[in-house]
């Protein structure tokens, strides 16, 4: 695929060189971070598409502008193809991004001061799972719940014996910084016993959960959330999926009660993206990012590196890289001198701050999108090794970059 850009060139030469600019250096480094993908050639050219010029505040059949004729079609295929991708009874595709459709979610189904369970942001959990400088810890009563501190894990046990003391009007599962499977189950059995909402946030493994590669909760949650990007390899928004009885609610929070008019060329890309995650194939590239993150883990492992919880079953490793004696912002920034990309990151029960954690986050979806299988993992990580004991020297983190540029010469998935 060759993006030209003729009229953005003629336009705006400078913007035209800084998008080139910007895919010559995601082809030619390893993009590690686990909340980015890269879209299909199809999903965005619907991206760059005439919907973007149509405003269309309401819902299929039911808008406040005229000519959303073809619109109103284009919506309700991206919402039947989410039906279908993950057995869901209704499905709001309107939400712009995961925040805003937390937002939402918690506006259809509390008012504010409502006493709801996240897991807290330093273990796991996302700032709108109720943490204190976010809208969801202002706006309503957040108590949050952690991992084991031995195994770093969650403890299911202890959660449920927490929530029934605390008897929140929601708890919520599903996180940006967990390593392991999440019992869906167990939460919607704690959730019943509890007589409380039971929600998740499925952002970072919404592809794995709609391929069967992870439990897919939608079909006995009462709300589920996610992301369109990262594992599911759509465009960046998000959308919400709940149980018929929710649907009158969810839908009023999200227009008139957040948003306005929706992006419906990202709509558009959406539907294109769900058509994909709906072919065979699909399920074969989720199996392959967690084999390639079990692989790299364990490689990482094998070289010395301490990861939180020893493994993963997903796509995201946590890498404690201050047991090797070295931060999470410099770890980041050595990384990225060696052309690879990653985020500082907390870990549990962490001694520094988050923008001086001890951690940093690592995933595989860019990496299996561009085609790499087990042993480039291997490649991998023997190039973070080299870069982190590197960090201190400016010559060999230069000539790392240029080895990663030649191996990922390889790998070009926009020529």
């Amino acid at each position: 695929m060759l993006f030209l850009f003729d009229n953005l060139k003629k336009a705006d030469s400078i913007i035209y060189d800084l998008i080139l600019k910007e895919k010559e250096r995601q082809m030619s480094g390893l993009e590690l971070i686990p909340s980015e993908n890269l879209v299909s050639p199809a999903v965005m050219e619907a991206l760059a598409s005439f919907p973007v010029n149509k405003y269309a505040e309401g819902y299929p059949g039911h808008r406040y502008y005229g000519g959303n004729e073809v619109i109103d079609t284009i919506e309700q295929l991206a919402i039947d193809r989410a039906k279908k991708l993950f057995s869901a009874e209704h499905v709001n595709v309107q939400p712009n991004s995961g925040s805003p459709a937390n937002m939402a979610m918690y506006q259809a189904l509390l008012k504010v001061g409502d006493k709801a369970m996240g897991l807290k942001l330093t273990e796991g959990g996302h700032l709108t799972h109720g943490h204190k400088v976010n809208f969801s810890g202002k706006l309503y009563n957040f108590v949050q719940y952690g991992v084991d501190k031995e195994t770093e894990m969650l403890d299911y046990d202890k959660i449920r014996k927490q929530v029934l003391e605390e008897k929140p009007k929601l708890l919520l599962s599903g996180y940006t910084a967990y390593p392991r499977n999440i019992d869906f189950k167990e939460f919607r059995s704690i959730a019943d016993e509890a007589g409380c909402y039971c929600v998740a946030d499925i952002s970072h493994i919404g592809g794995l959960c709609a391929s069967g590669v992870h439990e897919n909760p939608v079909p006995y949650f009462d709300v589920v959330t996610t992301t369109t990007h990262k594992t599911l390899r759509g465009p960046r928004s998000a959308i919400i999926m709940c149980k018929e009885e929710f649907a009158e609610k969810i839908d009023k929070a999200v227009f008139p009660g957040i948003q306005g008019g929706p992006h419906e060329h990202v709509i558009a890309a959406k539907a294109v993206a769900f058509k994909e995650a709906l072919e065979p194939d699909f399920k074969n590239y989720s199996e392959q990012i967690v084999k390639n993150a079990k692989v790299l883990a364990s490689e990482l492992m094998n070289l010395g590196y301490r990861l939180v919880t020893n493994g993963t079953d997903n796509h995201l490793i946590l890498v404690d890289v201050r047991k090797s004696g070295i931060s999470g912002i410099d770890a980041e920034k050595a990384l990225e001198k060696a052309g690879i990309y990653c985020n500082k990151n907390t870990i549990p029960y962490e001694t520094g701050s988050p923008w001086d954690p001890s951690g940093i986050r690592i995933g595989t979806p860019v990496l299996t999108t561009r085609g790499m299988k087990e042993n480039e993992m291997k490649i991998v990580a023997s190039f973070i090794d080299s870069a982190l004991k590197s960090r201190n020297d400016e010559t060999k983190l230069a000539k790392i970059k240029n080895e990663v540029k030649e191996f990922c010469k390889n790998y070009i998935f926009y020529k």
